[in-house]
């Protein structure tokens, strides 16, 4: 027997991470009969089949710290979200949708904006203002030039992070610096079960070292929020509470009433009107969302 992590799981084979390397699993039968579905970050047990092959049975699966549904996996200590500053614009409801949907699972996430070698001045500190008050650690990096990476790895000492974020935003870069083994792993896995093709839709782990992981994610361009009424998305803007006691109304919605702390503060540069004007697209669709 054997413990370890699964780092990736592709038609009914998990990958798992151990001391011998990457072991190939199947899970036992009784996880199907118990309606238990291993998850990537899952820490396991197994029993080696064979050490020539690398292959083995996960026999148990250790108790959970968490549980994410998007993306779906275990026992994940943070996430990092990685936007471009430029080349593209970053589309700052997606953002915030994203923050939102975290703070709802209880992960704690830093916001990571990417090519800060073609940026301009003015970009990064409109980014800056906007963000920096939001509760999440925020970083600056140049994924090709390798600038901010080390802030990066010490941002991931020690835990297991979920990376994701939009297309085009150099995600990949800055995965491929963190761990230039990913692709070549990645391809032999492809090879073994000849679903090379499928492999990007699918979370999968990188063992940084043997207490730090990553989990690069597909690419996403929408974020519906859900189990969240519009009376509590107010509870998801950080910077909004110490002006909420200047409110006139106990239960202010920040958008129409008359003396509210929260509008006055914006009116005044105190809170960041990229945040709020968010907040009020969201709270709309919330509200739309109660009608039906």
């Amino acid at each position: 027997m054997m413990n370890g992590k699964i780092i990736k799981g592709i038609a009914g084979f998990y990958y798992v991470h151990t001391p011998l390397g990457l072991v190939e699993c199947k899970a036992k039968g009784v996880f199907r009969k118990e309606g238990i579905k291993p998850l990537v970050g899952d820490n396991v047990k197994i029993e080696i089949i064979s050490k020539e092959e690398k292959t083995g049975n996960i026999t148990s699966i250790l108790e959970r710290q968490n549980a994410l549904i998007r993306p779906s996996s275990a026992n994940i200590d943070q996430a990092m979200i990685i936007f471009a500053i430029t080349k593209p614009a970053p589309n700052y409801n997606l953002l915030d949708r994203f923050l939102i949907s975290m703070q709802q699972q209880d992960i704690p996430t830093v916001v990571c904006f990417n090519k800060l070698d073609i940026a301009e001045d003015d970009d990064v500190t409109l980014l800056k203002n906007a963000y920096e008050g939001c509760g999440c650690k925020v970083i600056f990096v140049s994924g090709k030039m390798e600038k901010g990476l080390n802030d990066i790895k010490k941002v991931l000492k020690g835990k297991t992070t979920v990376i994701a974020g939009p297309s085009g935003v150099g995600k990949s870069t800055i995965v491929n610096a963190l761990y230039p083994q990913a692709n070549m792993e990645t391809g032999e896995i492809s090879r073994k079960i000849e679903r090379g093709k499928h492999t990007t839709r699918h979370a999968e782990l990188f063992a940084l070292s043997d207490d730090t992981f990553i989990m690069d994610t597909p690419g996403f361009t929408s974020l519906w929020l859900s189990g969240i009424e519009k009376e509590e998305l107010g509870e998801y803007y950080p910077e909004f509470a110490k002006y909420e006691e200047n409110c006139k109304f106990i239960g202010c919605a920040h958008i129409s009433e008359p003396v509210c702390g929260v509008k006055e503060a914006v009116d005044n540069g105190d809170i960041n009107r990229i945040r709020y004007d968010n907040y009020c697209t969201l709270y709309k669709e919330l509200k739309d969302n109660q009608k039906y």
